[in-house]
This record gives C-alpha cells, sequence and structure tokens, in this order.
C-alpha cells in the first residue's frame, strides 16, 4: 500500500510575528467549528480520490494548532485514522506555543492522539524574544518543555540564531542551555528576512542589521558541534536528532514521497495513477471554507508535474538530506538516472572538496 503523509493547516494565530510569512491570520473570534468542518471534508474529498493509502504521518502546523480544542483535534485524527490505514507507528505531530494556557491543553492533546509535540521556543534569551514579537518568556518555554517531556513520548522545539548582536559564545550558552533539557529532536533556524513582514520594513528602514555572512557561517558550525555534545546529528539543513528519532513526517517531504495538503493555504504533492500533482488551498481561511462548502474542497491550483520538474524537485530537496538521495528510489519516482543529470565538472569538484559522495547506491 502506497505511504502517504497528511499535513493539516489551521492558520490562526493570536498575534503575527514579525519574522513570519507562512500563512497565519489574526483573528478576534476564531470560526472553529466551521473551519473543523471544513477540515473534515477535505480528508473526505482526498480520501475518495487517493484511494487505499498508508497513514504514515499527520502534522497540524500553522499557524498555532495549539490555538485548537482537543476535541477538534481528536476529531481530525479520527477521521483520518478512519479513511486511511494507519502505520503502527503512526506519527502525529502538533506545533504548539510554549505559553502557559497552550501548555495547559497538552495532556487533552495527548489524549486526543497526539504523539509528538513540536514547541515554537525560538529562543531561551527573554530579550531576543521580545524582538521576535514572542508572547512567552524563557522560563516560560522551559516549564513547557519539561511539561511536555513529561506527556509526550517525542519531543522537539525550535530555535531562531544568527539574530542581531548575537554572538558566538552567546549563542553556545543559549543551545547548550537547551540541549541540557535532554532533547532528542531539534530544529535550529538561522533568522532570514522574508519579503512582506514587519522585519522586511524595519530590516530595509536600518532599525537593525543581520550577523554578516562569516559570522552566522560561524554560528551555523557551532550548532553542529554543540547538537554533537549531546548525541544529536544534523540529518537536514536544520533538523538535529538522536538516530531514530527524525521527524519521519518531513522525511516524507524531503525523500519525495506523496503528502496530501488541506486547510487554507496548505500544499500537497500526490499521486494519482502515474501523475504527480501539486496541490495548493486558497489562503484566506473563509474563502477556502466557502470553496469546501460549495464544493467539497478548496483548491486554487492543481498542476501536473512534469517529468522535468518532478526530477529537479526530488534532486533538491534530497540533497537537503545528510544520508542523501537513494538512487533506486530517485529513479522509481522520477524515471531519470541521477548521475545522469549532474554536470561531471562540478560534480568531480564537489566529491574532490569533500561536499558530495557517489556510491552505488546514494548521492
Amino acid at each position: 500500500m502506497t505511504p502517504l503523509a497528511l499535513y493539516i493547516h489551521w492558520p490562526f494565530c493570536k498575534a503575527k510575528c514579525p519574522y513570519c510569512d507562512f500563512n497565519s491570520h489574526v483573528r478576534e473570534r476564531i470560526p472553529e467549528q466551521r473551519i473543523v468542518a471544513a477540515l473534515l471534508a477535505e480528508l473526505e474529498y482526498e480520501a475518495a480520490r487517493l484511494g487505499p493509502r498508508r497513514l504514515t504521518s499527520i502534522f497540524f502546523g500553522g499557524g498555532t494548532p495549539s490555538l485548537m480544542a482537543p476535541d477538534s483535534v481528536a476529531a481530525l485524527i479520527g477521521r483520518a485514522t478512519s479513511l486511511f490505514a494507519p502505520a503502527p507507528d503512526l506519527e502525529i505531530t502538533l506545533e504548539a506555543n510554549p505559553t502557559s494556557i497552550e501548555a495547559g491543553r497538552f495532556r487533552a492533546y495527548r489524549e486526543a492522539g497526539v504523539n509528538r509535540v513540536s514547541i515554537g521556543v525560538q529562543s531561551l534569551n527573554d530579550d531576543a524574544l521580545r524582538f521576535l514579537g514572542r508572547e512567552h518568556g524563557a522560563a516560560e518555554a522551559l516549564e513547557a518543555v519539561e511539561l511536555g517531556r513529561a506527556i509526550f513520548p517525542r519531543l522537539s522545539f525550535d530555535l531562531i540564531y544568527a539574530r542581531p548582536g548575537q554572538t558566538l559564545a552567546a549563542w553556545r550558552a543559549e543551545l547548550g542551555a537547551a540541549l541540557a533539557v535532554g532533547l532528542d529532536h531539534l530544529s535550529l533556524y538561522q533568522l532570514t528576512i522574508e519579503p512582506g513582514t514587519r522585519f522586511a520594513t524595519a530590516h530595509a528602514r536600518g532599525d537593525f542589521a543581520l550577523p554578516e555572512d562569516d559570522d552566522a557561517a560561524a554560528l551555523y558550525d557551532a550548532t553542529a558541534e554543540e547538537a554533537a555534545r549531546f548525541g544529536l546529528a544534523p540529518y537536514e539543513i536544520s533538523n538535529y536528532a538522536k538516530p531514530g528519532e527524525e521527524s519521519r513526517h518531513n522525511l516524507a517531504y524531503w525523500r519525495y514521497r506523496d503528502y496530501a495538503g488541506i486547510g487554507a493555504g496548505a500544499h500537497g504533492r500526490i499521486c494519482l495513477g502515474e501523475t504527480l500533482l501539486a496541490t495548493r488551498r486558497h489562503r484566506a481561511p473563509e474563502e477556502w471554507a466557502a470553496r469546501v462548502e460549495a464544493s467539497g474542497h478548496g483548491s486554487t491550483e492543481e498542476v501536473e508535474i512534469g517529468a522535468d520538474e518532478r526530477a529537479r524537485e526530488a534532486l533538491l530537496m534530497g540533497l537537503r538530506l545528510a544520508e542523501g538521495i537513494d538512487r533506486a528510489a530517485y529513479a522509481a519516482r522520477t524515471g531519470r538516472d541521477l548521475l545522469g543529470l549532474l554536470d561531471p565538472d562540478m560534480t568531480a569538484r564537489a566529491i574532490e572538496a569533500g561536499y558530495l559522495d557517489i556510491t552505488a547506491a546514494r548521492v
């Protein structure tokens, strides 16, 4: 049975973070009942056209999914696992903010079926958290992490580094404090300026400056060194884990496997027969819900991915991983020989510099 990863987008936040360009919206009153009903309808729509699939992961992303009522999460998990065949080791992740109110729902989310929580800590420095527009403090974040570790079998949290004025010593200390909690997985992202965000406006005004490229590279190198001291290896550009604790859902993206995306603004890559489709839902939550109510789904675009684009996407996604690309799986997915796509001279230089390894099985 073909495996399937399922992404469920919850598009609402209490406030828009200044660095965020994700599809998130602030509403005085969230129409939760309507949104959940539309998500359930989209699940039915996808199941009807995809046919029997083995469900390997469910990921509640956002937005802020921890604003959802636990009953809503339970309803979506129940519907998904009734429509698709759940894998014995089905991974169910929910993104959460570490405020005390949202952390107070952790036990109810666990009872709903969530077995992995990803907490948006972002920093363990209170000044940095204020700069990043976060509503929690460092102490509150650590309390949420400790609570999450006691409730969920698996836990990860995010940190943002390469912030204005951040020194190498300060980052090592902050990262060391995070790793000392005893994590099995950590996502570490360099701060980038995304168009259309408040940070983009402030940065253009000269309100702050990011570290120079060489300084940011030193912070990246220090990240891998500190993580290694605690037994976490970089399995993807921004993700570190102990063996076996990698995010199975995100591995489905990087290994270029099928994933269905439902909810406002969600994207997907699904095979229908021999056709690979790129799917995209309407971004505005209320418009998306209206489309679902009218037609059973909120898609605004479904584009067939041709052979050339499929080969490029699989290459770019796979090279994000430390494990590289399985050559046989690549050929089966794209119909192309991976080595035939690589420039011989550039490949030779990359191998000589130590950036690339090629074996009979992997690149």
